[in-house]
C-alpha cells in the first residue's frame, strides 16, 4: 500500500497533535469515535497524538473537513481557526451544504455502495466522484491512493457492523437470546443485509491480495469470533448453554457456518425458490445451536 508522506510544514508534529487534540475535545466525543468519524485506524490516531508518528496531509484534510476547521490552522500556517481554507472546500460549490458526516464519510459510503453493486475492481475513482457529485481531485485529496480508499471502506464496514452487534446484544435478555439475535442480524433477509454481505465477500477476496486489508480482515474476524465466544461463555455461566461447550472452538465453527451459508444465500437469486434461502440459513443455524450448544431443558411433570 502506498503511504502518504507526513506533514511538511514549518511546524512541529507536537503542535499539530495539540491542535488535533483541541478539535477532538471540541467535538465532545471519545478518541475512538473521532477516529471512526475521520475513517482512521484508532491506533494510528493515538500514535499521532502521542508524537510517535506524524499525521499525513490526507488525514489532516479529513480532520479539517469533519470538524469544520481550517486545514491551514491544523498545519500551523495560520493562527486563526475560524476561517476555512479554500483548499478544503475546493470540491464544494458556493452555497452548497456539506454532505452529512462530512465529505470523507460520503466518499467512503459511496465507495462501499458501488463495491456492493459492481465489485471493487469495476469501481473507478471517477465513479466514486460522480456518485458524490464532486471531482476525482477531491476524492484523492482525502484518500490519495486507491488502496487507502479500500482500507477506509473496510474499516467503515467493520465499525458499522460492530455498532449493530453491540446494539443487538444490549437489548437481549440472556445469552441464548443474544446469540439468536446475532444470528438474525447475520442472515441476509433484506436488500440492505444482502448489500452488506456482497461488500464483505468482495473485500474478502481483496484481503487475500492486500497485506494491509488482510490485517484488517484478520482483526475484524478475531473480534467477531471473540464476541460470539463471549456470548457462549456467558451462556454456560447462565446455564442456557451446555457446560461442555468450548466457547472458542464452538465460536469458530459457528462463524464459519454463518459465512458458508450466507455465501450460498447470496449465490441464489432472491425470491426464486431455488438455492439456499435466508429462511434455510436461519433454520440451519438455529438447529445447529440447539443440537450442539443449547442446554437440555429440564423435564417437567404434568
Amino acid at each position: 500500500m502506498r503511504s502518504e508522506p507526513g506533514i511538511r510544514v514549518g511546524d512541529s508534529g507536537g503542535e499539530v497533535a495539540e491542535r488535533v487534540r483541541q478539535v477532538i475535545g471540541a467535538a465532545g466525543v471519545s478518541q475512538r469515535e473521532f477516529a471512526r468519524r475521520i475513517v482512521m485506524d484508532p491506533s494510528k490516531l493515538s500514535r499521532s497524538l502521542s508524537g510517535v508518528r506524524r499525521f499525513t496531509v490526507a488525514e489532516l484534510a479529513r480532520i479539517a473537513d469533519t470538524a469544520d476547521v481550517d486545514a491551514r490552522w491544523l498545519l500551523g500556517s495560520r493562527t486563526d481557526a475560524s476561517v476555512k481554507s479554500s483548499a478544503v472546500r475546493r470540491d464544494r460549490p458556493a452555497g452548497v451544504a456539506a454532505p452529512e458526516g462530512g465529505r470523507p464519510l460520503q466518499i467512503v459510503r459511496e465507495t462501499v455502495r458501488l463495491i456492493a453493486e459492481r465489485g471493487f475492481h469495476a469501481v473507478r475513482v471517477a465513479d466514486i466522484a460522480e456518485a458524490c457529485a464532486t471531482s476525482t481531485a477531491a476524492v484523492h485529496y482525502h484518500f490519495p491512493g486507491r488502496d487507502e480508499l479500500l482500507e477506509a471502506a473496510v474499516r467503515w464496514c467493520m465499525d458499522e457492523d460492530t455498532a449493530r452487534r453491540a446494539a443487538v446484544i444490549a437489548d437481549a435478555g440472556d445469552a441464548a437470546d443474544e446469540l439468536r439475535q446475532l444470528i438474525e442480524l447475520q442472515t441476509p433477509y433484506t436488500e440492505q443485509q444482502r448489500w452488506q454481505w456482497s461488500v464483505w465477500l468482495d473485500l474478502w477476496a481483496e484481503a487475500a491480495r492486500s497485506t494491509a486489508v488482510g490485517r484488517l480482515h484478520t482483526a475484524y474476524y478475531r473480534q467477531w469470533r471473540a464476541t460470539v465466544a463471549d456470548v457462549l461463555r456467558r451462556g454456560v455461566g447462565q446455564g442456557v448453554f451446555r457446560p461442555t461447550t468450548d466457547p472458542d472452538a464452538d465460536a469458530l465453527r459457528l462463524t464459519a457456518l454463518i459465512d458458508g451459508l450466507a455465501t450460498q444465500v447470496l449465490a441464489a437469486a432472491p425470491d426464486t425458490g431455488t438455492g439456499t434461502s435466508p429462511e434455510d440459513m436461519h433454520a440451519t443455524l438455529l438447529a445447529h445451536v440447539n443440537a450442539t450448544l443449547s442446554a437440555p431443558r429440564p423435564l417437567t411433570e404434568d
